[in-house]
């Protein structure tokens, strides 16, 4: 039999790019069975929209419409699409991009390889009026062949310890890892914690194929941004504390979690109390610049810098960021 497939779509004022988003998701080559449409608190047409879509969805795909009065935020709005969803495989989907015509089917192919729990991809980035702006999502992120080499080779635990590169609007991942995977603790962007929970049980995949116009319009609530000179310059002249604090309790969310539904795995809970310390020792150093060099120092020496952060980016931040 089959396996079901489900979209988990997030709205908020979304109605300038929804209608093509829905029209993409409703021309798949694979037809999906079920989407789940979820609207957190917007004040503009969306939710019209949303009802129209419902009206006109196409025979045999169920159409469900959740109101949030209040807003639940990005995180909070996703978790609650995903758990309404009923089918094996959930698609992640943004109300403001497009789909490639074959991207449910080729995802779902992934997804059938053993093991697989989580597959996310490449987008071509678009602007606000949907045209090209020639470059893609992995460009914009500076993901580059080593770090997709690592995840081809089953090592995506590796590169995401260090850096989130998964994207939601590329993701699709089995409902048995979303289940697993609730609830999202605060700390964490839904589509990092789907991703670093499918690469610790070993089931991440990427796919280098772009089959995603990623909309950049300057109003998306969270979205991928080119690293340039000033944006960097702007990090080191940002204060630190607020931004350490949250990777500490984000590394100290993951290991508890692991450490209570996997108490056998001591080689990953090893790893993982290793992430923990890198951010404990990183989130209390001392205000004073001089006076952070010599700890700064011994964490490069260890080896954590490297293996759990940025690496001299990081080392440079440590030193320079005022409080």
């Amino acid at each position: 039999m089959p396996e079901r497939v489900s979209v988990a779509l997030c709205t908020h004022n979304g109605q300038e790019h929804l209608a093509e988003q829905l029209r993409s998701v409703r021309e798949q080559t694979r037809p999906v069975d079920e989407i789940v449409l979820s609207d957190d608190a917007s004040t503009d047409r969306t939710r019209a929209l949303l009802e129209e879509f419902r009206a006109n969805a196409p025979a045999g795909t169920r159409v469900i419409i959740l109101h949030n009065e209040e807003p639940l935020g990005v995180t909070g709005n996703f978790e609650k699409a995903v758990r309404a969803t009923t089918g094996d495989i959930v698609l992640l989907c943004d109300q403001d991009d497009v789909w490639a015509p074959g991207k449910v089917e080729a995802l779902v192919g992934v997804l059938a390889e053993h093991g697989a729990l989580l597959v996310h991809t490449d987008a071509r980035i678009v602007d606000g009026a949907g045209e090209p702006t020639g470059d893609t999502l992995f460009g914009t992120l500076g993901v580059g062949e080593r770090e997709l080499g690592a995840e081809e080779r089953g090592d995506g635990e590796k590169v995401l310890l260090r850096r989130n590169i998964v994207t939601g609007a590329t993701v699709a991942l089995r409902r048995s890892l979303a289940e697993a995977a609730m609830p999202f603790p605060e700390s964490w962007v839904h589509d990092e914690w789907l991703a670093m929970q499918a690469a610790l049980l070993g089931g991440l995949r990427v796919s280098r194929r772009t089959l995603t116009d990623y909309r950049i319009h300057g109003r998306n609530q969270i979205g991928a941004s080119r690293l340039t000179a000033e944006s960097a310059l702007g990090r080191l002249r940002a204060p630190r504390t607020a931004r350490n604090a949250r990777l500490l309790a984000r590394a100290q969310d993951l290991f508890d979690r692991f450490e209570r539904e996997h108490p056998g795995d001591t080689a990953r809970r090893a790893e993982l109390a290793a992430k923990l310390r890198h951010e404990r020792v990183r989130s209390g150093y001392p205000a004073a610049r001089l006076l952070r060099v010599p700890p700064v120092l011994r964490e490069l020496a260890s080896g954590r810098y490297a293996r759990y952060g940025g690496g001299m980016r990081d080392v440079l931040r440590d030193l320079v960021q005022p409080v």
